[in-house]
Formats: C-alpha cells, structure tokens, sequence
C-alpha cells in the first residue's frame, strides 16, 4: 500500500486547499447557531458555494450535475474540508446516500427533478429505513404502501431518522406485497416531507441534541412517478444506500477524541497511585486505544488504495466502524472514570472534558447508526472472513405468515 498521493493528486489537494482555506474564512470564530433555521441557513451557505465553484457532487456524473471525478479527488476534497472551519454534516446523508440510490435507480423524471437541487442544497434528505420493531432489519419493515391509480397511499412509522425535522424529502422503504417473502415484498419512494399526514417527532438525546426523529405516516400519498426501483425491488434499491450509508459513517467522526487526548488527560490527573500517567493500567489502556486508531487509519487507507487503483473496496469497511464506535465509547467511559467526580461536571465548550463527554454519549448511538455492531459482525463474518451464513429460516416465508400484518 502506497499512503503518499500522487503528483496529480498533490497538485488537486493544494488546488482544493487554497480555495477552502479561503472560503471557510467567513465560517471562523462564529458562535455556535441558536435556532434550527440559522444552523440550515449556514450549512445551505457552505453547500451553495462548493455548488458555485464545481466542488459538489465531485463523484457524481456530469449528466446529474456532477464533476465526473475519481473518487479520490471527493476523499482529499473531504479530507482537507474536515481540517477547516466550514460547517457540514447537514447533507451527508441526502447527498451521500439518498440522491445516489435516486440516480441509480430512479426514474429519469426524479433524476431531473430532484439531483440537481439536492446539490445545490436547496433541498434537504432523510433516509427513512429503521422501524420500532424491525430495528436494524431492513427486511422486516412493516410500512405500507397501498396502490391508489396513479398513486400509492404510505401508513406506518419510523424511527431514529437523522434531520427528518429539518427534510424537505426523503427515500422511504415500504412493504408493498405482505405475502411475498420479506426480502422480496418492499417498494421504495421518494415522500415529499411536508406532506399532509407526515409527522415528524424529534428525540431528545442524552446529549442534550435532538437529530433523531420518529415518523408517523398517515395516509401519505406518493405518486407512482416518485417510485424508486421496480414494485416489489425495494431490497435492491435499499442495499445501495446501504453500502453508502457504511462508507459514510465508517470512518472516525470530525473532530472526536482519540489515544492523544486520554494521554493528556492522564498527564493532568493525579491518583492515590501517583500520576495517572505513570499508571500500568493507564498505559495499558492508551496502549490499547492507539493500536485501535491506528487498525482503523490503515484500514481506511487499504480502502483509499483500493480506490485509486480503479478497485472497489470490499467489505472491511465495516470493520472500521464496529472498531470505532466501541474504541470511542470504551475510551471515553475510562477518561471520564479517570476523572472520577471531574467526569460528571460540564465541560466547557470546546474543552476535552467536554468532548470526552459528548463523545461517550454519542458513541451509543453509533454503534447502532449504519447498521448495528451485530449485524456488521455477521458481514464482516460472512464477506470478510467467509465463514458460513447465519441460519434464516424465514427467507422464503411470505411476511404475513411470519408477522400478522
């Protein structure tokens, strides 16, 4: 494996480093948003000029709006954005795993209708998959979506939906034939958001955020042109926003904690033991967080060298964020520890105590985002390790037979 770019990919990392370190200069020192509007507003901004400037979609096919690039012109245009002060994340999941699933199966009309708003960050997207007892199971979604003519009428609920509160649509896996088997019975749509019958609840985090929702349909009506996919293909269409969705959240989130930061806050902490520092336990510990940061960057990078090579990465990817949620969460709940009282005061904004305790809050939730531990476990297993499949006697089993419906 070969870590140093390229001389073409040196001269487009200092192409694309200028011009951030330039436009994210009116994004430094601002306070943190006070409302959901001004938070929409400034991530709208950032989108609309690396849209102005041909730095979005950089991927994507000319013929959708896009640049036609490699994938590693958007990993280093993602790498060196991560080190400046431009706010993100709002369009992760629209632009990175709901508007690829629509412009590779989608309809021609959608396509032209939705992409290049989406790109522009006119338009906001949730990804509306897990439910309240199918949970990670893609497969057992119990929505519905009945056939009215030219429409199809959506009645069901979903959870833990990033920005559904802040959408403007979304891609919605439905189950359109409850007597085929449970892989073979779903249809996925696009819903328009600010539908009548749509009611989006957000959830009140720990953390004291509220990006998770649940969502109740009621009656939506969706038009058949909005269909992604052939009726009863839902799984096929899902699986690609699936494998985008694990691309996205495998690697370690911007700006989290890591082995640097349990080392300097064990150099500041005294024990009944002597220094923190000096500790065997401690050290072990640190020990045992570098080698997992470290795994996970070289993981990652056998998956950058994959894709400058013209290959397409395999499976491993889901070994970096099983081993990343875990670390972050392990790492976190043993500095707080370390900090015995310390641990449960609130830190100030910005400090380590504070990211610390921000990160082992948000660590839970990520190990159930994109999949949960178990079922990337039985990937890794399956794809990676190539040992057998897990028994599933219900695969053939029409879905009303296994769950009343």
């Amino acid at each position: 494996m070969d870590f140093n770019d390229t001389p073409q990919e040196a001269e487009y990392r200092a192409k694309v480093r200028a011009w951030i370190t330039d436009a994210a200069k009116d994004y430094e020192g601002l306070p943190e948003t006070k409302s959901q509007d001004e938070y929409v507003a400034r991530q709208k901004s950032w989108q609309k000029k690396k849209y102005d400037a041909g730095y979005a979609g950089l991927t994507w096919p000319k013929a959708f709006g896009g640049q036609g690039l490699g994938p590693m012109n958007a990993i280093i245009f993602g790498q060196e954005e991560s080190k400046s002060a431009a706010p993100t994340g709002l369009y992760s999941i629209g632009l990175g795993m709901c508007i690829p699933t629509v412009f590779t199966h989608g309809p021609k009309a959608a396509i032209e209708r939705f992409v290049p708003r989406a790109l522009e960050g006119s338009e906001i997207w949730c990804q509306l998959f897990s439910e309240p007892i199918a949970g990670s199971d893609l497969a057992g979604v119990r929505t519905k979506a009945v056939r009215d003519g030219d429409d199809w009428i959506i009645t069901g609920q979903k959870v833990w939906t990033t920005f559904a509160h802040l959408s403007d649509y979304g891609i919605i896996v439905t189950r359109t034939d409850p007597s085929a088997p449970k892989h073979k019975g779903l249809t996925m749509f696009i819903v328009d958001m600010r539908a009548p019958g749509v009611d989006a609840r957000p959830l009140k985090q720990m953390s004291g955020g509220a990006d998770f929702n649940e969502v109740f349909f009621d009656g939506v009506r969706v038009p058949d042109a909005w269909r992604i996919g052939a009726v009863g293909d839902g799984w096929k269409a899902g699986l690609t926003t699936l494998m985008n969705e694990r691309l996205a959240v495998g690697g370690k989130p911007r700006n989290s904690p890591g082995w640097r930061t349990l080392m300097e806050l064990a150099k500041g902490i005294d024990t009944e033991q002597g220094p923190a520092i000096e500790r065997m336990d401690v050290r072990a510990r640190i020990a045992d967080t570098y080698i997992n940061d470290e795994g996970v960057k070289l993981t990652q990078m056998r998956a950058l060298s994959a894709l400058s090579q013209g290959r397409t990465p395999g499976a491993e990817q889901s070994i970096s964020k099983v081993v990343v949620a875990k670390t972050m969460q392990d790492m976190a709940a043993f500095a707080l520890d370390l900090s015995e009282s310390a641990g449960f005061a609130a830190g100030e904004k910005d400090s380590e105590l504070a990211r610390l305790q921000g990160a082992y809050m948000w660590a839970a939730g990520l190990r159930i985002a994109g999949g949960t531990d178990e079922i990337l476990r039985n990937i890794i297993a399956e794809r990676v390790l190539g040992l057998p499949g897990d028994l599933r006697p219900d695969k053939d089993t029409p879905f009303n037979e296994i769950v009343p419906l």
